[in-house]
């Protein structure tokens, strides 16, 4: 039962103090985020990727120091529950004028939870639901920050091209481009083309938000083409020329196009926003397929992500009736995997122990996971949330899984509490996808001579080697390379899922096998060489992947160097020397230098 009078004086001390914590990680955050303009511009790119991975950390760090200071200046732990009820309380009050009051009430739940006991913070003490509506919040007349969210341009057939010109220039991009009036003609033509022969309406405009996503080696311009009844997503990608000017790369136009660009495969975007939500609304109307949770993930907002998506999954729970179960495919030795077949996630566990082959702890692999979220993923490794004591209902669980669980990972459940709960003390959830061996499982049941099979075949595999590639180019070793380890996403897309064993490319030596030196050698069975901890062998990748006929032959028409020391070792020192590599988000028939000549004038 909530007070119906607030009259404890150190609620208030309390809510103000909690908010002087966000407010101090969302002002250093946004610094981070707006840095990211100069270092696209000073072509630092190594400092961007440093800052990626180091503002990742930011959240947790200010959380910890929250709770620190509530503990110093207010013992808040010791505090009754009645005065804890006025804090919330205290607190909505205090973001009703606010920016980002929904990062605020999850910043609240992370530090409650932290001072709080489990059973204290169901319903009254957090935020299950947000308090304060995010709709319409817009920067003031006369504000410090008078930027906009987005900018409206109304070109014509006669000024299509200057407007354009204006756009770009209107994102104070301080370097040089090598030709925008050639760059904005061949924008203009795209879109044109895409439009068609549909007639230019009385609303025919543009809408762009005000600034620049930034993300590896490119800085994208995001916005909108609305002509009547229809708005057309699209993003300019803008990068580094040879010569070291500027130059707009390509239009990426449709939702398909934006989906890959947001994919939860890629790192999280840098982009300076005073009002997230007002992004996040603004990007879900040009991808209205993409959850927000997923749009706020890309943003580099993980844990409004996280809690968006908690919120997803109780409100799923309550709207279906399916259990949990085991989830399809080979079993892993390291993580228990299962799902909810209604749901577009699975759920991992760690399991307690692990086969004498598998030489690694529960901390290795909750390092390999954080390596990945702080990496560039490159479009190849999947995105994963991190929970702890996350409580389910058990009615949803087979009985199945649960023995599963109690049987591989019994430190990582606790059943009962008097709720018929099943709570999971610590999980990582990620998109499904459709597991590469079971995918070309399906091509072979169509039969491999079948045009069905064959075109299945041949993209699965082909996908899989540039899936390799790709994160090779990011300094990225799988480990184990089996198809089971990869998934099948949208469009085709093929991505890594299983991370116990990557490590770094420049970490790993790869070597040839030695010729043997007698007929025993040659004969042996067994490996008769020294194996380092970190040797790989390229060449003995073939006899576990290449197995099918078909398979094989399209491997080695399309990826035979992967099974070479050389490519592997030429890609290493690459790296070593400093080398960031291009991955881009886009299919490379998209490019401007592949649609257009040098010499043409559109």
């Amino acid at each position: 039962m909530f007070p119906q009078r607030l009259d404890s004086p150190l609620a208030y001390d309390i809510a103000r103090a909690m908010l002087d914590g966000f407010n101090r990680h969302y002002r250093l955050f946004r610094a981070e985020s707006a840095r990211a303009k100069h270092r696209f511009e000073t072509a630092d790119w190594r400092g961007q990727q440093r800052a990626q991975r180091e503002r990742i950390e930011f959240y947790d760090l200010r959380v910890k120091e929250c709770v620190m200071r509530l503990a110093k200046e207010f013992k808040a732990g010791e505090q009754a529950m009645d005065v804890w009820q006025q804090v919330k309380l205290h607190y909505i009050g205090l973001l009703v004028d606010h920016h980002q009051p929904e990062l605020a009430e999850t910043f609240f739940n992370s530090v409650t939870t932290k001072i709080l006991h489990r059973s204290y913070f169901h319903n009254d003490f957090i935020f299950v639901r947000p308090a304060v509506s995010t709709e319409y919040i817009e920067v003031g007349i006369g504000g410090a920050n008078q930027r906009p969210t987005y900018r409206a341009y109304y070109p014509t057939p006669g000024t299509f091209d200057a407007v354009l010109v204006q756009m770009v220039n209107d994102f104070d991009l301080q370097r040089v481009f090598d030709d925008l009036p050639r760059d904005a003609a061949r924008v203009r033509q795209l879109l044109q083309a895409w439009l068609g022969d549909a007639p230019l309406r009385a609303n025919f405009q543009i809408q762009m938000l005000a600034t620049p996503f930034f993300r590896n080696k490119g800085a994208y311009l995001c916005g909108k083409l609305i002509n009547g009844f229809s708005a057309h997503p699209f993003a300019l990608p803008v990068l580094h020329g040879a010569n070291g000017r500027l130059a707009i790369d390509a239009v990426l136009i449709g939702e398909d196009d934006m989906l890959m660009l947001f994919s939860f495969a890629r790192a999280y975007f840098m982009v300076d926003m005073e009002i997230p939500s007002a992004y996040v609304q603004f990007l879900r109307s040009m991808m209205p397929r993409k959850p927000r949770n997923e749009i706020y993930n890309a943003l580099g907002l993980a844990k409004q992500g996280k809690t968006l998506f908690y919120r997803d999954l109780l409100q799923h729970l309550n709207h279906s009736s399916d259990r949990f179960r085991i989830a399809p495919g080979i079993k892993g030795m390291v993580m228990l995997v299962f799902d909810l077949p209604s749901f577009p996630y699975v759920f991992k566990l760690i399991k307690d122990h692990f086969p004498p082959q598998k030489e690694t702890t529960r901390e290795q692999v909750k390092g390999k996971y954080l390596l990945v979220k702080q990496h560039d993923r490159v479009g190849r490794m999947a995105d994963t949330l991190e929970y702890s004591e996350v409580a389910l209902p058990r009615e949803r669980f087979d009985d199945e899984l649960i023995a599963e669980i109690e049987k591989f990972a019994p430190s990582q459940i606790e059943i009962g509490d008097g709720r018929g709960e099943v709570v999971l003390k610590h999980v990582y959830i990620e998109r499904r996808m459709i597991p590469l061996n079971l995918y070309l499982q399906e091509a072979f049941d169509a039969g491999a001579d079948s045009p069905r099979g064959r075109a299945q075949i041949e993209s699965a595999v082909v996908e899989y080697g540039n899936a390799i590639k790709d994160l090779v180019a990011a300094n990225i070793f799988p480990g184990d390379m089996l198809w089971k380890n990869f998934g099948v996403a949208r469009h085709g897309k093929v991505v890594f899922y299983d991370y116990d064993e990557i490590e770094y490319l420049t970490d790993c030596n790869f070597r040839s096998v030695p010729l043997p030196r007698n007929e025993e050698e040659e004969m042996s069975g067994e490996v008769w060489y020294r194996v380092g901890p970190k040797d790989v062998f390229p060449e003995t990748f073939a006899p576990f992947l290449l197995g099918h006929p078909a398979v094989r032959e399209v491997f080695m028409r399309h990826h035979a160097d992967l099974l070479a020391r050389d490519f592997w070792q030429a890609q290493k020192e690459r790296i070593q020397a400093g080398c960031v590599h291009d991955v881009f988000p886009y299919a490379q028939h998209k490019r401007f230098n592949q649609i257009f000549t040098s010499k043409e004038t559109p």
